[in-house]
């Protein structure tokens, strides 16, 4: 049997592939990390540092899984593209393209920003931490326009938009507190809005 993936949407089929593409890698990353780790005391990229205290067989794992994962994310993004339909009133149609517009070019800037937090590890400290800031920063962006983008749409399941915005409102306490597991929370709530989107996407939206 062979499954015509133009009948998904784009944004449903990416949303897959982003959330295990980062976990598997990850994952084989922790599982070669030189001593024990949790959420508690260890940064993600930690897994990308290939110092020998810290990840020398399992860094590559990690910092290529964010590339592919960066990449992965520029399509789903634009993937959202789809709720240009199915909108019954002209003043919602302006209103939902012009914030899901402006939520592709954030989101696709946010997968070339994890690339480069792949391309520079923790190896390459200080262009590390500006590459993750910026990434936090436009994470953080996606969280709340998204709600304002697509409440209004008959399609979209409105718990969506007020688990990013109380995710955000998280997030925005790790610029004060600053602890591995905010950067955990941080990571892996993003992969739960893309799995929310992905989700919403495919009912809406299959052929």
């Amino acid at each position: 049997m062979v499954i015509n993936l133009r009948k998904y949407p784009i944004t449903w089929i990416f949303g897959i592939l982003v959330i295990l593409i980062y976990c598997i890698f990850t994952f084989t990353a922790a599982s070669l990390f030189t001593k024990s780790w949790s959420p508690l005391n260890t940064w993600l990229s930690d897994f990308g540092n290939s110092n020998m205290d810290y990840n020398p067989k399992g860094a590559i794992f990690f910092n290529i899984g964010c590339i592919i994962t960066g990449i992965t994310l520029i399509p789903f993004y634009i993937g959202l593209y789809k709720w240009f339909s199915r909108i019954d009133l002209k003043w919602k149609k302006i209103w939902i393209r012009l914030f899901v517009i402006i939520i592709q070019i954030i989101g696709s800037f946010s997968g070339f920003t994890l690339i480069m937090i792949g391309v520079f590890s923790e190896d390459f400290m200080e262009a590390h931490i500006f590459w993750s800031n910026i990434f936090f920063l436009l994470n953080l962006g996606v969280l709340i326009l998204i709600g304002f983008a697509l409440i209004i749409h008959e399609k979209f399941k409105k718990i969506i938009a007020f688990y990013g915005w109380i995710v955000a409102l998280v997030n925005i306490s790790f610029l004060w507190f600053h602890t591995p597991l905010l950067e955990w929370f941080t990571v892996f709530t993003a992969l739960g809005l893309a799995a929310l989107i992905a989700y919403n996407s495919y009912i809406a939206f299959k052929e």
